[in-house]
């Protein structure tokens, strides 16, 4: 069966009526039924960054559980990235990657279980608002890898990225982007804010925009979602 991966920018759990409401933001990754969740503003940005989405709302009302990326006992994630996988799957390792940037950035990396001796690698992450600084930010999770290790990996998140063509450079070689659709404003969807990149092993079986009644109200941007399947290494 292919799995499903949903990346969503949920805006502090903040909806389009201003209202802080978690309920409404896992009530939307319900609708999707992932198995792995890639968020952004997953946490709070000032203080000790707590929670968006609180721990223990996640375990209630969800098959889902957190990787355990944070750094401190408040937080989901890290610089506001967090990866919430479905219960059945296993964590295999998790790791953190400082992003240059003017302020602290940085991306979130989960390697998933996925049965039979297979894993995925999921970065989670969001880019900077200028390309210069979104182009080393790429480059330096591309860097983290080792080229075998990009063939089953997945970045996905918000790349803060209105072309449809520039601004991708340092992924060219051995990632293929995927745009699923116009996600930000959600309002009035213009820009495709919100993409994946994934290596050579993955292989896409569907790709989409979340367009609910509901998901339009969660936050200012859509969530995405791509199913995929994870090919074995030839060698």
């Amino acid at each position: 069966m292919p799995i499903r991966l949903v990346s969503y920018n949920i805006r502090k759990a903040v909806g389009l009526d201003q209202r802080w409401n978690p309920h409404r933001i896992l009530d939307i990754l319900n609708e999707l039924e992932p198995d792995i969740v890639v968020l952004q503003e997953a946490d709070r940005r000032l203080g000790p960054r707590p929670a968006a989405l609180p721990r223990q709302l996640i375990e209630a009302e969800t098959d889902l559980r957190i990787a355990d990326l944070a750094i401190n006992d408040v937080s989901i994630g890290w610089h506001g990235n967090a990866i919430l996988f479905r219960k059945g799957l296993k964590v295999l390792d998790t790791d953190r990657i400082e992003l240059p940037s003017l302020e602290p950035r940085g991306a979130v990396l989960t390697r998933i279980g996925t049965g039979k001796g297979q894993s995925v690698t999921v970065i989670g992450a969001h880019l900077a608002l200028l390309r210069q600084w979104r182009r080393r930010q790429l480059a330096a999770i591309r860097n983290h890898l080792s080229r075998e290790e990009t063939e089953n990996t997945v970045v996905a998140g918000d790349f803060n990225e209105w072309s449809v063509q520039r601004g991708f450079e340092p992924l060219s070689d051995e990632f293929t982007v995927v745009s699923p659709g116009r996600t930000f404003h959600s309002s009035l969807p213009r820009g495709q804010l919100d993409r994946i990149a994934h290596g050579a092993r993955i292989e896409p079986v569907a790709v989409g925009v979340a367009q609910s009644k509901l998901a339009r109200r969660g936050s200012d941007h859509l969530p995405i979602w791509f199913d995929m399947t994870v090919h074995p290494d030839k060698g």
